[in-house]
């Protein structure tokens, strides 16, 4: 299944002559206004707004005692402030490496990024799990919307925030992108060379599916999410797609990865309430920038380490395959998990080989 997911010379002469008169006439608006106004280089720091975060102990995983947690905000350079959950060993008193986490694609940190988090703070890392903008905990509107560079910066947001911290050692900073966020994450360290190291797990199928439409498929689909977008116009509402489907929902030829879905965010497995998958779902024409949107164009120019993990009987084991073969240099691997499928790198600790995932960090961020 997909996912959703002319003129002549003195024309052209005059129209150039045109649009340079009224962009020197903007610029010395703009420059005047910023004299007038003594625009000083404070008033370009963005804050955000101010969020109620839940402060009670409410993921899907059980806390650990061998960590501290607390909550915390930053905000992004759009101005949209994140929540996220810091979790850092205890009884360490030196600085110490640290990592950003997010993911799945529709999932909160109080589920699989808040797991991978609390988990590398208790191998002795500094970890961050955070709500992208304008999900869970985080800012921004409208709600239930996804972003290509809205959402990669907000991975830089995070490193903005760690490297303000005095127990972390700025130059020993990684990220991690689970499912969908594991092309992001990935995007990210293209953008971002403050990032020393990358790993994605069971990276999804979300972010790439457009590019193995056919031309054909593409302008259909355009076509499709422009009539959602008339339709949300004319009724001044932001129609949701629908989460994952419940168990008893499912027809019994149902394909596994959507059962596979299901049993982890309709389930107490992993159901939260803040959570887009395991309830009302994204907006129908959230993936619409994506169509336009190349996250990997430069995937070849990563200096940095990236480490991609995924199951060998993950349907979207591809997406993965796809993302190695564009990396370069000897400090790229991607790890296969046997026997495992999508999901299982969620949640379950008899797949999410965190041997591995300490060791490459270890090895990377010093």
């Amino acid at each position: 299944m997909k996912w959703c997911i002319e003129g002549r010379k003195g024309k052209i002469f005059l129209m150039g002559a045109a649009a340079l008169l009224l962009g020197m006439a903007t610029l010395h608006l703009s420059t005047a206004y910023a004299e007038e106004t003594k625009v000083s280089d404070k008033t370009m720091v963005m804050q955000g707004e101010k969020l109620n975060l839940v402060q009670g102990w409410d993921k899907v995983f059980p806390k650990s005692e061998k960590v501290t947690h607390n909550k915390v905000t930053f905000s992004n350079r759009y101005g949209i402030t994140l929540a996220a959950d810091v979790y850092s060993p205890k009884d360490i008193a030196e600085k110490l490496p640290a990592v950003a986490v997010c993911g799945p694609y529709g999932a909160v940190k109080e589920q699989s990024s808040g797991l991978y988090a609390q988990t590398l703070a208790e191998r002795g890392f500094l970890a961050v799990a955070f709500d992208p903008s304008f999900t869970g905990e985080s800012g921004g509107v409208p709600r239930s919307i996804s972003s290509p560079d809205i959402n990669i910066e907000d991975y830089s947001a995070a490193i903005d925030y760690l490297i303000t911290r005095p127990d972390v050692d700025e130059g020993r900073i990684g990220i991690v992108g689970i499912c969908g966020w594991g092309r992001l994450a990935v995007s990210a360290a293209i953008m971002d060379a403050r990032i020393k190291a990358t790993m994605s797990s069971t990276m999804g199928t979300t972010m790439y599916a457009f590019d193995h439409y056919t031309p054909e498929e593409r302008i259909k689909e355009r076509r499709r999410l422009g009539t959602e977008r008339t339709s949300d116009v004319k009724n001044h509402r932001h129609k949701l797609a629908g989460g994952v489907p419940a168990p008893n929902e499912l027809a019994p030829d149902t394909p596994q990865a959507w059962k596979d879905y299901s049993d982890y965010y309709k389930t107490p497995r992993g159901y939260h309430a803040r959570s887009l998958n395991s309830n009302d779902g994204w907006q129908t024409v959230t993936s619409l920038p994506f169509m336009n949107f190349p996250l990997l164009t430069y995937a070849n120019e990563i200096e940095s380490a990236v480490l991609l993990v995924h199951g060998t009987e993950a349907y979207s084991l591809d997406a993965s395959k796809e993302t190695y073969a564009m990396l370069k240099g000897k400090n790229k691997e991607l790890y296969l998990v046997p026997n495992a499928r999508h999901t299982d790198l969620y949640d379950k600790p008899e797949y999410i080989p965190f041997d591995k995932i300490e060791k490459f960090f270890r090895e990377n961020l010093r």
